[in-house]
């Protein structure tokens, strides 16, 4: 890729258009995490492939800015290009208005895609610009359509219906639910534009991101009626039958402003966080500004969510199981981080219901363990060796259910300090899997459990511990989450939760240790409802690098009960030269 002439190209745009600066964010028109490659303009102008970032190119110079995750790959993959990298949430870290401002000078005119862009985070933006010397934003400029020439189409993969033996509630009684929800933030309709959200609606599911079974469409209800807006070419007709006994009318994608336009309520919920900028401007009728009320009620499983987790898990640990097994009989010179991720997959790929892999495999060796999210490509692939750390980041979806874990396995001789690292990250792991609490609790008020032990030495991560996990959807799912920043959903029983506190030591080595949660009831007492975790992963933790004096005996006795229950469950599934591996990789410490 030539990102400095891309620069140059883009550069003539924004001279006939009087642009001093054009902002490129990482998102689609539905604020995805992970969006097809039609959106992928941040990548494409950048060379730089994370999920989260936004560039920003003025006339003369160009920054990157980015999270902790991505520091190492970032520098790696902007090297050679005019950009500068910004690590957010680093001290002395401009803002990118700062930045802007520094760059461009008072008066100057910057642009953004509105279609790309969240109405908050674009209000934002032009509060933060004006202050920088009245920095004014445009927000009706596409640059990559005059520049990106073979850019990808808008995807057109067909639609599936999601079975209600998996999905466990009808679309009609969501909708239903959806209108109650909205009725009591006074608003008469809303417009659904998160892809996760539509998916888990309408139980349907399909393939226009990669990883991620969801489809490009926005849901736009009233209080009589439900609007799906996609191309029609994906929807088969048992799909659109479907629809039509939901309550569920189809119209084309790109008629979404039109359905706005139209929409005849006094009000609409709009949730400034999804809803892109130039659609929320293009509301005549009286907007409600209010978090969508889908996101809080899909993370919350009923039955037939939850038993579709724990038996995507049983088989996701049995391929894991066979993969560590198969692992520990092979000479680690024969073996790449490439190799390994595609045997886990083939592993994964043998058990029944599997779609996919729900994002994709970290497997970075030693140093490559350092890079958080670190995706080996034939360039950077490295023989691993007998000694040291791999760390193994990787999940699946299946039809039930959708799975996210990671191990650091060790293929042979440690350091003292990695030994130490990896105990301390388990203590910060196990801490979390002990937690009881309170009804109302958010995931911040959790956090520091995970970190206590590596405060106590001087160490840090600066991602979070835990996001929530879609049932056959997005692997990333909130807005509950447990992490350092003040993040207000309360926990409550039915969601999931990853576990997955780590230690980076850039250049040597990395260390994360990773379950999937349900929160659960534990007791009702006079001060009110209290919460525990269910490990819903079943999946041995390597216990050859603890040591074992900095485990507390209340920490050592739940590794133990954990292992018996992996056994327990794991072994009838196993041949017999499986089982027998794992009875010692679960025998107690």
């Amino acid at each position: 890729m030539n990102i400095n002439q891309r620069i140059h190209d883009l550069r003539e745009v924004m001279q006939r258009e009087h642009l001093a600066a054009f902002i490129f964010p990482s998102t689609d028109p539905h604020q995805s995490e992970y969006v097809a490659g039609h959106w992928k303009g941040r990548e494409f102008i950048s060379g730089f492939n994370g999920s989260a970032g936004t560039a920003v190119v003025t006339m003369t110079s160009a920054a990157l800015w980015t999270d902790s995750r991505y520091f190492i790959a970032a520098e790696a993959q902007l090297r050679g290009t005019e950009y500068q990298l910004m690590r957010l949430k680093i001290e002395g870290t401009p803002t990118i208005a700062e930045w802007i401002g520094r760059e461009c000078g008072p008066g100057a005119d910057v642009a953004i895609d509105g279609t790309c862009s969240a109405a908050s985070s674009v209000q934002e933006l032009i509060t933060d610009l004006r202050k920088q010397g009245g920095i004014t934003l445009r927000t009706n400029l596409d640059p990559l359509a005059l520049i990106w020439k073979d850019r990808p189409t808008i995807p057109e993969n067909p639609v599936e219906i999601y079975p209600m033996e998996y999905a466990g509630e009808a679309a009609h009684d969501k909708i239903t639910r959806i209108r109650k929800a909205l009725r009591q933030k006074h608003a008469d309709g809303m417009l659904m534009a998160a892809l996760d959200d539509i998916a888990w609606t309408l139980n349907l599911r399909g393939s226009d991101v990669h990883c991620n079974p969801v489809f490009v469409s926005y849901l736009l209800i009233s209080s009589q009626d439900a609007t799906l807006y996609i191309n029609k070419v994906k929807l088969s007709p048992e799909v659109l039958a479907y629809l039509k006994a939901e309550g569920v009318g189809v119209a084309p994608y790109e008629d979404v402003r039109k359905g706005l336009k139209d929409y005849f309520e006094y009000n609409i919920l709009l949730d400034p966080d999804e809803v892109n900028y130039t659609l929320f401007k293009s509301v005549t009728r009286e907007i409600v500004k209010a978090e969508s009320p889908v996101k809080r009620m899909k993370t919350v499983k009923n039955e037939r969510e939850i038993a579709g987790f724990k038996s995507a898990m049983l088989r996701d640990g049995i391929a894991m199981t066979q993969f560590l097994y198969w692992l520990s009989h092979q000479q680690p010179e024969t073996l790449t981080e490439i190799s390994v991720s595609d045997k886990l997959t083939a592993l994964r790929a043998e058990q029944p219901l599997y779609r996919d892999i729900s994002f994709d495999t970290i497997a970075g060796y030693q140093a490559h363990g350092a890079i958080v999210h670190y995706e080996a490509t034939p360039e950077t692939d490295i023989p691993l060796q007998a000694e040291g750390f791999l760390l193994l980041d990787s999940g699946a979806q299946y039809l039930d259910g959708t799975t996210d874990i990671t191990r650091t396995i060790p293929l042979g001789p440690l350091t003292d300090e990695q030994r130490r690292v990896y105990t301390l990250v388990l203590k910060g792991h196990i801490q979390i899997e002990l937690c009881k609490f309170p009804s109302g609790a958010s995931g911040t008020q959790l956090d520091v459990l995970a970190r206590q032990a590596l405060w106590r030495e001087g160490l840090n991560y600066l991602h979070g511990t835990g996001h929530g996990v879609g049932t056959y959807l997005n692997v990333h799912e909130g807005p509950h989450q447990i992490r350092m920043e003040w993040k207000p959903a309360p926990l409550v029983a039915g969601m999931t939760v990853t576990d997955e506190p780590g230690i980076y030591l850039e250049g040597k080595f990395g260390v994360r240790i990773e379950n999937t949660l349900l929160i659960t009831p534990y007791k009702q007492t006079e001060f009110g409802q209290f919460f525990q975790f269910e490990s819903l992963t079943l999946c041995p933790i390597d216990k050859s690098p603890i040591i074992a004096d900095l485990l507390t005996p209340e920490e050592t006795d739940w590794l133990n009960d954990y292992h018996q229950r992996v056994f327990d469950t794991l072994s009838p599934h196993l041949t017999p030269d499986e089982a027998a591996w794992l009875r010692t990789a679960c025998a107690p410490l």
